[in-house]
C-alpha cells in the first residue's frame, strides 16, 4: 500500500451558499423591512459570513432598506466593531454635533433623548453636507419597557406624501436653522470642537453652511440640503431629510410651548423652513408625519441584535423606554450631497 504523504495534502475550501447558512425572514411575512437574517446551524461567525457573502448583503439591503441580524450574539463594543469594519472600510469619527459618548474605537451610545418621549423619524445626519450611507445598531440590552427603534421605509415615505408636497419640496429643499448658545441644547464651541470663531467659519464654509454672529457671542446657522434624492446605486426616490424631526409643531406639546415661552420662532434652538426662508405650514408637517407613523415598523430589540440601515432607504426612530438601554451605533460608508449630484 503506498503510503500517503501529508505533504502532498491540500487544503480545500467549501463553499456555501448563503442561504445554507442563513435563514430571512421578515416581520409578520409582509415582506417589508427589515429582512431578518438568522443562523440556520449553531456556532456562525457573523463575521466571516459577511467575508464570503458580500453580494448577498448587498443586494438584500438595496432591496429592503435594512437587515436585522438576529441570533449572532454580537454584544459586545469590540465584536460590534469588527461587524461595523466588516461592512464598511472605515466607520465615521465622531464630529461633535450630537451628544455622544465613545464606547470603544468607533462605537458610540445613541444620541441623548429623554427617555419618556419618542425620537422621531430621521435619515442620520442628513442636515448636513456629509452623512454615512450606513448606519449600525446593536443591542446589549433591550430596555425593560419600550426603546424599540422603529424603522421607516424612505422610498414609500416619498410615494405616500401628497405630489404636491412633494413639488414644493423637490423644488425649494429644506433650510434647517440652528441657534447656538442661548441656553439650550450644545454651545457651539462644543458642536465645531473649537473656542476659535475663525475656525468655526472656515468649518462652516467647507460643509455649505451659512451662519452669522449674534449678540454676546451667539451662531445662527443656516444649511439648505435637498429633501428628496435618488440612491445612487438604485435609482429609487427617497424622502431624505429631517424636517419632521426639527419642525416645532412635530414636538410633543409640552415641549413646544416650554419652547415658544423662551424663544421667538427665528430664536428657537432648532428649526427648519422651505429653502427660500418661507414656513412649512403646521398642516403639511402633520400630514407627513402622518405619513411616516402609518409605514413605521417597529421589532423589540432582542441581547446581541444588530441592525443594519441603508441610511438613504430607511429612517429610524425611537420610542420611550423604561429601564435602563444599552445600544451601540457605528456609522459608515460617508458621503456627501455634492459626491451624489446635489
Amino acid at each position: 500500500m503506498k503510503k500517503l504523504e501529508i505533504s502532498n495534502l491540500r487544503r480545500k475550501t467549501v463553499n456555501f451558499q448563503a442561504e445554507e447558512l442563513i435563514t430571512t425572514e421578515t416581520l409578520g411575512n409582509s415582506g417589508t423591512l427589515p429582512l431578518i437574517v438568522k443562523p440556520a446551524i449553531n456556532n456562525i461567525d457573523l463575521i466571516d459570513w459577511l467575508d464570503y457573502h458580500r453580494n448577498f448583503l448587498a443586494k438584500n439591503l438595496l432591496k429592503y432598506g435594512a437587515i436585522l441580524f438576529r441570533g449572532f450574539n454580537i454584544d459586545s463594543p469590540s465584536t460590534f466593531e469588527k461587524f461595523g469594519l466588516a461592512i464598511c472600510n472605515e466607520l465615521f469619527n465622531e464630529n461633535g454635533e450630537h451628544p455622544r459618548e465613545t464606547v470603544s474605537g468607533k462605537v458610540y451610545t445613541p444620541v441623548f433623548y429623554p427617555p419618556d418621549r419618542k425620537l422621531l423619524w430621521h435619515n442620520e445626519n442628513s442636515f448636513n453636507h456629509r452623512w454615512p450611507m450606513k448606519i449600525m445598531f446593536g443591542c446589549r440590552q433591550p430596555a425593560q419597557q419600550g426603546g424599540e427603534t422603529p424603522i421607516v421605509d424612505s422610498r414609500k415615505v416619498f410615494q405616500l406624501i401628497d405630489p404636491k408636497i412633494r413639488e414644493i419640496f423637490i423644488e425649494k429643499q429644506v433650510m434647517y436653522v440652528r441657534n447656538y448658545g442661548d441656553g439650550l441644547g450644545l454651545d457651539w464651541q462644543t458642536v465645531f470642537q473649537t473656542h476659535s470663531e475663525a475656525e468655526v467659519e472656515k468649518k462652516c464654509q467647507k460643509n455649505a453652511i451659512n451662519f452669522e454672529w449674534k449678540l454676546g457671542n451667539h451662531l445662527r446657522t443656516f444649511s439648505i440640503r435637498p429633501a428628496v434624492i435618488k440612491h445612487p446605486q438604485t435609482g429609487e426616490l427617497s424622502w431624505f431629510n429631517q424636517a419632521q424631526h426639527w419642525h416645532p409643531t412635530c414636538l410633543d406639546a409640552i415641549t413646544r410651548e416650554s419652547l415658544f415661552t423662551s424663544f421667538k420662532s427665528e430664536d428657537l434652538p432648532r428649526n427648519c423652513y422651505y429653502g427660500d426662508g418661507t414656513p412649512i405650514e403646521d398642516s403639511v408637517m402633520k400630514e407627513i408625519c402622518e405619513v411616516y407613523q402609518q409605514l413605521e415598523v417597529s421589532f423589540p430589540w432582542q441581547q446581541g441584535d444588530v441592525l443594519l440601515i441603508d441610511n438613504i432607504l430607511a429612517a429610524h426612530a425611537r420610542n420611550p423606554f423604561v429601564g435602563e438601554r444599552k445600544l451601540l451605533v457605528a456609522m459608515g460608508e460617508m458621503t456627501s450631497y455634492k459626491e451624489i449630484g446635489y
